[in-house]
């Protein structure tokens, strides 16, 4: 998959989100999905998925900075 949000497979995003929507075909069905890369602006740690909808990649992100916030 072709992506502007990668260079040689590693993220650009550098604070923030970025989302990309793109197509994939599986046997005759067409999927649009994005791909989500969120980088903490404290830590700098990355989080990237990669789903049917752009809700589901932020509630996805939502419960992975939860559980970074929890262990502190």
């Amino acid at each position: 998959m072709a992506t502007r949000m990668t260079i040689n497979g590693v993220s650009t995003c550098t604070t923030g989100e970025k989302y990309e929507k793109f197509q994939m075909k599986i046997g005759r069905k067409v999927r649009t999905m994005y791909q989500y890369d969120y980088r903490d602006t404290l830590s700098g740690e990355l989080f990237s998925c990669v789903k049917p909808t752009l809700e589901e990649c932020r509630r996805l992100r939502d419960e992975w900075i939860k559980e970074k916030e929890d262990r502190l």
